[in-house]
């Protein structure tokens, strides 16, 4: 049977209940932009994804058909009433530069949103994304705009031109190293406080690591703010392994979302497993279903 207008659910093993909104659509592309550095944001026509989708989801895209095997990409944002889903990635392998390739109104086979979300729960997220782990942060700030109980601040890092144009931001944010005021434009125009950095020397960047930002902001809290935050976190694991480090020095709760390869993406080959430390010991869990976010102090210990 075709998938064209037949999403369908995907039966996957065990219980979890994020399991029971898998879907399979054969979706349109809507647009498909190129930026420097080999990224692209896609944005596809996918109605049953946006509307189950959360912050830290990802989807299993089949880049072209001569390639079966799919590439997991985490979800930017998604407008469940128009029903598109974004992306953003970069072109790195055999898949992604296939996927390059495709053409708006060309239809790609879309396996999600997979995967176990970010949850916010503490007044002031602090929300750090690197490279192509920036679109999770993008989508859990999104889910908090407006509401008065969350004042999220993010940081950006990239060492590739950012896939959008810097501007200076509008919004203050005392003690931070001067003349860091470059900020993402969309996240600005929420109303959301963003900081960029960078090794590169970009104009307005915070010419360091995100944890140096992060901790520039942190020290600017007084001890009763600070227990107002929590960490989400989305990048390559060297930056997440800092992240770690500096939210257990601050004794800051702090969540991450890891990248590793697979195959299936819906917990059924256990390609992607990683430790985890649980109440019972060490343990193997799957990346894909059982994450990709975790409790950071369970992953880096």
């Amino acid at each position: 049977m075709s998938e064209k207008n037949n999403p369908m659910s995907v039966p996957t093993a065990g219980s979890q209940s994020h399991r029971d909104s898998i879907f399979v659509e054969d979706a349109e592309i809507i647009s498909h932009q190129a930026f420097e550095g080999d990224q692209y944001i896609l944005r596809i026509r996918a109605k049953r994804i946006a509307e189950s989708a959360q912050p830290g989801s990802f989807a299993h895209i089949q880049c072209d058909r001569s390639k079966p095997l799919r590439r997991p990409i985490s979800i930017m944002r998604v407008s469940p009433s128009e029903g598109w889903v974004d992306f953003l990635y970069k072109a790195v392998g055999e898949g992604t530069r296939l996927l390059a390739q495709r053409k708006v109104g060309e239809q790609i086979s879309t396996l999600g949103p997979i995967g176990v979300p970010f949850k916010i729960s503490k007044p002031r997220p602090l929300m750090i994304g690197g490279g192509v782990g920036m679109p999770p942060m993008i989508f859990a700030a999104e889910s908090v705009k407006g509401n008065k109980d969350f004042q999220p601040f993010v940081i950006l890092g990239s060492e590739v031109p950012f896939p959008f144009k810097p501007k200076p931001s509008q919004i203050l944010i005392p003690n931070l190293p001067e003349g860091v005021i470059a900020a993402m434009p969309l996240l600005d125009d929420w109303g959301i406080a963003s900081r960029l950095a960078s090794l590169q020397g970009f104009a307005g960047c915070h010419q360091g690591y995100v944890t140096d930002l992060a901790r520039a902001w942190l020290e600017s809290l007084d001890e009763q703010a600070r227990t107002e935050v929590e960490i989400l976190s989305c990048g390559p694991h060297p930056m997440l392994e800092a992240v770690a480090r500096l939210a257990q020095e601050y004794a800051i709760p702090c969540q991450v979302s890891l990248e590793e390869f697979m195959a299936c993406g819906v917990g059924g080959c256990a390609g992607c497993v990683v430790e985890v430390q649980t109440a019972l010991g060490p343990a193997m869990k799957r990346v894909c279903v059982d994450g990709p976010v975790f409790n950071a102090r369970d992953v880096f210990v």
